[in-house]
C-alpha cells in the first residue's frame, strides 16, 4: 500500500494541503496462518512524517475466530520525513476458519479507510494436516498428469485405436482447450488480472502455476492421442452427430461471448468464465460415450484401464484433500455450501468405478490381443463388432 494521508483521493489532497504531512501505512503480510491456541504476529508499518497523533482500528470479519492484540494502535507523531515505526500485532487463534482483518484509521480527528490495509487470516486445527494436504495435492496432481499416457502407450502397442471412443476425445480436447484458455489468461494477462481484482479486491488469483502446467499438458497429451487416431487403425469409428451438435453449441457460445466481450457488453473475465463453464459441462458428459460403447461392445478392449486407475486415484485424493481442509479450517461450506467442485470430483470417480466394473467384472474374459510372429494382431472380441482390418487379421491368424 502506498498512499499519502489515506486511501481516498479527495481526502488525500486535503490532508497534504492542510498539514503538509506525507506518510504510508502498510502491513508486513496480507496472508497469515495461525493454529488454534497459538499466536502469530504481523507488523503494522508507518513510514513518513506525521505531526499529529492518530489511531488504527482493526475489525474482524467473523467474530470468535481470533483475538487481535492490540485491536487499536496509537500512532505517534514523527519528526523526520523518512521515519519508520513498526507496531507488532499479535493474533491468537481461537476457532478454525477463514476471515479478513480490515482496518480504519484516524489522523488528527479525520477518518480514513484504505481497501489495501487488510490481512487474510486462516485459523487451522493442525499444522500436520496442512502438510498432509499439500502432499496429497501433489500426489493427485502427478496421478492426473500421467493418467493420459497409459492410453497413448496402449494405442502404440496395439497399433490401433479401435475401442477408444472418438466422441470422448473430441469432447476432451475442447474441454482442456477451454481450461487452458481460462488458466493462461488469468495467470499471465495483466488486463484480465486487473478485471479480477477489481471484482474481488481482496481475493487471491485462483489460478496457480500447477493449474497452467496441468491444463496445457492435458491438452497436449489429448492432441497426441487424437493424432494416433489418424495413424493407427480405427475401423469405422467416427465422431457422432450428437457429439458434433454439442460441440457446435459450445462453438456458438464461445463466438457470441467473444463478440460481447469485444464490444464491451461484458468483460473478458466473463468470457473466461464462459470457457470454464464449458469445461465443467464437458466433465459431466465426456465419459458417457465411452461407457455406452463398452456396454454395446461387451468389451473394454481399446480403452486403457491404466488411465482409469490413475484418474480414480487422483479423484479420490482430490476429494480427500477437500475433506482434510474442510475439517482443518472448519470450512464445510466449501463442500456442502458450494458443492460444484466436490460434486464434479465425485461424478468423475463414479464413472471411473463404472469402467473398473466393466473391465474387471463384466467383460473380464475378453482377450485384448494375441502376439504372433513379432506383430500384435487384435483378437476377436466377444459379442463385439469387428473392423475390416480386425477381421482380416483374424483370418490370417487362423490360416
Amino acid at each position: 500500500m502506498n498512499s499519502s494521508g489515506g486511501g481516498e483521493s479527495t481526502q488525500l489532497g486535503q490532508t497534504i494541503a492542510q498539514t503538509d504531512q506525507t506518510y504510508t501505512l502498510s502491513v508486513s503480510s496480507q496472508d497469515l496462518t495461525v493454529l488454534v491456541g497459538e499466536n502469530e504476529e504481523f507488523n503494522l508499518v508507518f513510514r513518513g512524517f506525521l505531526n499529529e497523533s492518530g489511531k488504527v482500528y482493526f475489525y474482524e470479519q467473523h467474530d470468535g475466530l481470533i483475538n487481535v492484540i492490540p485491536n487499536v494502535v496509537d500512532l505517534q507523531p514523527t519528526t523526520q520525513s523518512n521515519a519508520e515505526v513498526v507496531y507488532p500485532i499479535r493474533v491468537e487463534g481461537v476457532h478454525p476458519g477463514h476471515l479478513e482483518l480490515t482496518s480504519n484509521y484516524t489522523i488528527g480527528g479525520r477518518s480514513f479507510h484504505d481497501e489495501n490495509l487488510f490481512v487474510r487470516i486462516t485459523v487451522a486445527i493442525s499444522e500436520a494436516i496442512i502438510y498432509v494436504s499439500i502432499v496429497v495435492g501433489w500426489i493427485y496432481f502427478v496421478a492426473w498428469s500421467i493418467s493420459f499416457y497409459p492410453q497413448i502407450y496402449y494405442n502404440f502397442q496395439r497399433k490401433s485405436v479401435v475401442g477408444l471412443n472418438p466422441d470422448f476425445l473430441a469432447l476432451n480436447i475442447v474441454g482442456f482447450v477451454m481450461y487452458s484458455v481460462f488458466n493462461t489468461a488469468l495467470f499471465w494477462s495483466p488486463g484480465i488480472q486487473a478485471e479480477y481484482f477489481e471484482r474481488f479486491p481482496r481475493g487471491l488469483n485462483p489460478v496457480l502455476v500447477n493449474d497452467v502446467v496441468f491444463s496445457l499438458h492435458a491438452a497436449f497429451a489429448t492432441l497426441v492421442t487424437i493424432a494416433q487416431c489418424f495413424i493407427y487403425e480405427r475401423g469405422d469409428q467416427r465422431v457422432s452427430m450428437i457429439a458434433r451438435g454439442i460441440l457446435g453449441i459450445f462453438l456458438v457460445v464461445v463466438i457470441v461471448c467473444a463478440i460481447l466481450a469485444g464490444t464491451n457488453v461484458f468483460h473478458w473475465l466473463d468470457f473466461l468464465y464462459a470457457c470454464s463453464y464449458i469445461k465443467l459441462t464437458i466433465t459431466l458428459i465426456k465419459y458417457v460415450p465411452q461407457a455406452l460403447m463398452n456396454y454395446r461392445r461387451k468389451s473394454t478392449v481399446g480403452w486403457s484401464i491404466g488411465n482409469i486407475l490413475l484418474d480414480f486415484t487422483g479423484g479420490i485424493l482430490s476429494m480427500l484433500q477437500m475433506m482434510l481442509n474442510a475439517y482443518n479450517y472448519d470450512d464445510w461450506d466449501s463442500i456442502f455450501g458450494d458443492p460444484t467442485k466436490f460434486g464434479l470430483g465425485l461424478f468423475s470417480v463414479a464413472f471411473d468405478i463404472v469402467f473398473i466394473i466393466q473391465h474387471y467384472v463384466l467383460y473380464r474374459n475378453v482377450t485384448p490381443y494375441e502376439e504372433l510372429a513379432g506383430e500384435n494382431i487384435a483378437s476377436q472380441e466377444q459379442n463385439a463388432p469387428e473392423s475390416p482390418l480386425e477381421a482380416a487379421n483374424e483370418d490370417a491368424s487362423s490360416n
